[in-house]
């Protein structure tokens, strides 16, 4: 990955007013923050600035108000939680731009924190308005951008800003740029994608993409049934996309021309139900009966991919192997993490996750921690994987 610039490259920030766009676009129950993982998350960043004297100036979405002020999608509830989070006090102004904000900006004490209003309350937020980022950027000297899961929009303060005023990687978006770097710009090979979920529809994208860039791809969950029909493998009534089985055979003629090994399924855990400890079975994938539903990978597979990954020196996981919500359909997510994270935390594997369902598979499994690097930032992972440009990635870069 081409280099960005970090905010020690700011030089001296004695006075100076940064302009941070943070992720806050937090869970909310009753004006409460139910979750502050991403309050947390911003914390290092701006500590760092204030720590070198700067001003903080704090960007921030949060819902789809569409550049109408709907009073229940301010930020000001944030600003209190935030306060807690930092150890610090967070004032806050409802709005965004003009002389006003300028003015509360100047009456911060040295260091001090101050929360801007919804961004996306401003008409133009979400179109990368010129003008609007303008009147943004006149609030201060420098712009930061910690929110990578942000990243795939270019909005006015996700990207544009970065066109008119200095522009820096916080800490936060710093360590998400390296550690994907780590696992697809410059990998230690070989490297191993393990992809799973539901449908190939929603992944088509990233599968070519991934087949181009890895040695090894497995895949799992209602996707692989796809591929296993597209080989004839009877699924029964499993979650199949029968309709894309020329897909299937484009993707698997692409690896097959650049050198990647697709992992399918050796055996999988059937049932009749969709539902928690229903009646199960491991059977091959000649014994899969018609009314049968594929729900997990079995043994044998567990131990092909548990193998292949100790082959690996990278891999980069997004989406569960089975029904992992419902026991005992979980076995092969688990399994198949605990192995991941356990080669990561021996420093034998750099491994990489993100996506909602694979953290909350790997919290399920309890082996998030020990994982190399977690991504929490959803959609904005799911387009670095598929090789997408990232409109305030490539901003930082210019």
């Amino acid at each position: 990955m081409p280099s960005f610039k970090r905010i020690p490259d700011a030089g001296n920030l004695t006075g100076k007013v940064a302009l941070v766009r943070v992720d806050f676009n937090v869970p909310m129950e009753n004006g409460l923050v139910t979750d502050d993982t991403r309050l947390r998350a911003a914390v290092d960043t701006v500590q760092s600035l204030r720590a070198a004297g700067a001003k903080v100036a704090l960007l921030a979405h949060f819902g789809r108000p569409k550049g109408e002020r709907i009073a229940e999608m301010s930020l000001a509830p944030i600003a209190g939680a935030f306060s807690k989070v930092l150890g610090a006090n967070v004032s806050f102004i409802a709005d965004c731009k003009g002389d006003h904000v300028k003015t509360a900006i100047a009456d911060l004490d040295p260091a001090g924190v101050i929360l801007l209003e919804n961004t996306r309350l401003c008409k133009g937020e979400e179109k990368g308005d010129m003008e609007l980022a303008k009147e943004i950027a006149a609030l201060g000297d420098l712009y930061v951008n910690d929110a990578f899961s942000a990243a795939h929009r270019r909005h006015v303060s996700t990207a544009v800003l970065a066109e008119l005023l200095p522009a820096y990687a916080g800490m936060t978006m710093e360590a998400e740029l390296d550690a994907l770097d780590k696992a697809l710009g410059a990998p230690e090979r070989p490297v191993m994608a393990i992809v799973g979920g539901a449908k190939v529809s929603s992944k088509i994208d990233l599968l070519k993409n991934l087949v181009s860039k890895v040695d090894m791809l497995a895949i799992g969950g209602g996707m692989a049934n796809t591929f296993l029909a597209a080989d004839g493998v009877n699924v029964g009534k499993s979650l199949c996309e029968h309709d894309l089985a020329a897909t299937v055979r484009e993707i698997q003629a692409a690896a097959k021309a650049s050198g990647c090994e697709i992992l399918l399924p050796k055996d999988v855990v059937v049932a009749k139900e969709f539902k928690a400890n229903a009646e199960n079975r491991t059977c091959g994938l000649g014994d899969i009966g018609a009314d049968d539903m594929v729900l997990d990978a079995g043994a044998a597979t567990i131990t092909s991919l548990t193998q292949a990954l100790s082959r690996a020196k990278t891999v980069i996981w997004n989406g569960p192997l089975g029904a992992f919500e419902l026991t005992p359909f979980d076995t092969a997510t688990v399994k198949v993490a605990e192995a991941a994270a356990k080669l990561a935390k021996d420093g034998a594997l750099v491994a990489v996750a993100g996506g909602g369902d694979t953290v909350a598979a790997l919290n399920h499994a309890g082996v998030a921690g020990d994982f190399t690097f977690i991504s929490t930032a959803g959609g904005a992972f799911l387009e670095w994987m598929e090789g997408k440009e990232l409109p305030g990635v490539e901003a930082l870069l210019q």
